[in-house]
């Protein structure tokens, strides 16, 4: 009997050992000492049931350090096996922390290693672990990370963490209900869909994070039409899947509104009914209403509306989705799709993806420099790439302090990189200040399809929580993120890509979701170091995240 087919989102889970899997003796070399945590059994057994191949990612600098032999960590390995049941493959680094390897967490190698020795690649794994390191090792390997806090771990560590779990077994139950919610049901009936209209009217970084649920809808849909706002137009263009674009300013979504105009509905209505479409699909993020336009998509005759609302639609929704807060925001909107019927196609994945036209041309970018041959000599050389730093946002709260940006082109130009500033015609004054320190300003000289092809060719992106982050992640590009924690990481880190987070988790802004920031100083970035960003992005050079994209 054939093993079961995961889902789309994992393939495996790896595991840290000792405080994870089983309680934390240190440096233990006698299998007798050996306890699994509770519930262990029972929730491995759920996983091996559900199809998904486990691994487990382990430092065990004591076999440096002459605490035990490699026979006995052997003995103890297979006393864990004993008890927990097998495992489809043990990556252990037996190095300290002086010896500089690549494999001792928070490095990612083991979460490399463990990926290509389950024919998988680490984007589809889960990383469960007690301590930040192990969530470190995840983000930087494109991994899924998932914290089980025991006594030793640190405040600051639970608040960085991309998701936490009471124990181990709550982990488990995370990971299953986060592949369900993405999985048609084996019930699941097939369909053909004709004329859909999918809906995000929000920023650029917000429609890229729509892009595989926009790829689900369009796997069964025989034309999609896409409704999007003036903020994210230019990323609707890159999105693969949308046949056709309907501008439009919705003020309930508008950051900045203005008066509403009891004409414009009405307008609205008419465009839409011209389209003769067989459904829609609103999408959202976790603080918006879908029904103002629900009850405009009924006027307008569409006889199937489907959106996630906690608030009761009455007649306005065919469909009535329910997410829990904290779910990443493009599994949140696949799910949604799944819920109506769409699920991804067999042969995607749910990455963010863009589709560059022939009009991104990076060598046209370089000719508009002011030292267009120092710009081709930067973006040509393959062999060391180049780092783009993007220190504009469009919320202001998010943005790391100029100053803080200038250090930080500083300190990479120092360390040899070739650095690229990007930022919008409105932040040209910001670029040519952070670009001072010795990088290239290219402030107002890129639109997002020219951005997203320097992307292509970048190390890694330094940037905040805004839109270039989630292109980065869109062309598989890794990202050093200084990330401000005025709404979750967990929900709005770069998606399955290498990243490394940067910034102070604990702050008083944390989860305010405020515009500006409401703390003398902005804490939460003015003190990030530059010297951790020199080393950010020397850790996410040796990742294999890149590959596939």
């Amino acid at each position: 009997m054939g093993r079961t087919q995961p889902g789309p989102l994992f393939d495996a889970v790896l595991f840290d050992r000792d405080g994870t899997l089983i309680e934390d003796v240190p440096y233990n070399g006698d299998p007798e000492k050996v306890r699994p945590v509770p519930g262990a059994r029972a929730a491995l057994d759920r996983l091996r049931a559900a199809g998904l191949r486990l691994g487990v990612v382990s430092n065990q600098s004591g076999l440096a350090r002459g605490l035990f032999t490699a026979d006995d960590l052997r003995r103890v390995n297979e006393r864990v096996t004993d008890l927990l049941g097998p495992f489809d493959t043990w990556q252990v680094c037996p190095h300290d922390e002086n010896a500089g390897c690549p494999c001792r967490k928070p490095a990612p190698g083991l979460v490399h290693t463990a990926a290509a020795a389950l024919g998988t690649a680490s984007r589809r794994c889960a990383v469960v672990g007690d301590i930040g390191r192990d969530m470190t090792a995840a983000l930087a390997a494109g991994a899924t990370g998932v914290l089980v806090p025991t006594p030793v771990t640190r405040t600051e560590e639970v608040a960085e963490a991309p998701a936490v779990a009471a124990d181990l077994p709550a982990a488990v139950e995370w990971i299953l209900e986060r592949q369900g919610r993405v999985t048609p049901l084996p019930t699941a009936v097939a369909r053909r869909a004709g004329r859909v209209l999918v809906a995000r009217s929000d920023s650029a970084g917000d429609v890229l994070l729509t892009g595989p649920a926009i790829r689900a809808v369009a796997a069964h849909a025989d034309r999609v039409i896409m409704l999007c706002g003036p903020r994210g137009r230019a990323a609707a263009e890159l999105l693969p899947g949308v046949d056709e674009l309907i501008e439009w300013r919705l003020p309930w979504i508008d950051p900045a509104p203005g008066p509403v105009d009891p004409a414009e509905p009405a307008r609205l209505v008419a465009a839409l009914a011209r389209y003769e479409l067989d459904e829609a699909v609103i999408f959202t993020s976790f603080h918006q209403s879908p029904l103002p336009l629900a009850l405009l998509l009924r006027m307008a005759g569409i006889p199937r509306v489907s959106a996630v609302s906690d608030d009761y639609p009455g007649s306005l929704l065919d469909v009535r989705h329910r997410v829990p807060v904290g779910i990443p925001e493009p599994e949140r909107a696949l799910s949604l799709a799944v819920a109506a019927g769409f699920a991804l196609a067999p042969e995607d994945d749910p990455r963010l993806r863009v589709t560059l036209p022939a009009t991104a041309d990076a060598a046209a970018i370089r000719a508009a420099t002011a030292d267009a041959a120092a710009m081709r000599a930067v973006t040509a050389d393959a062999a060391t790439g180049y780092v783009v730093v993007h220190p504009g946002a469009s919320v202001p709260a998010r943005a790391c302090p100029p100053e803080r940006y200038e250090a930080i082109v500083a300190s990479l130009t120092r360390a040899g990189h070739r650095v690229l500033v990007t930022g919008s015609t409105g932040e040209r004054e910001l670029t040519a200040t952070v670009a001072a320190a010795g990088a290239y300003d290219l402030g107002g000289r890129t639109s997002l399809a020219d951005l997203a092809e320097l992307l292509v060719g970048a190390r890694c992106l330094v940037t905040g929580n805004t839109g270039p982050a989630h292109l980065a992640a869109a062309v598989g590009t890794p990202v050093v993120s200084l990330f401000a924690p005025t709404v979750p990481f967990g929900q709005w880190a770069p998606y399955r890509v290498p990243v490394v987070r940067l910034g102070d988790a604990t702050a008083g802004c944390r989860e305010t979701r405020a515009v500006s920031c409401p703390v003398p100083g902005h804490p939460c970035l003015s003190g990030v170091d530059p010297a951790d960003v020199v080393g950010a992005v020397a850790r996410l050079a040796s990742t294999d995240g890149r590959q596939g994209r």
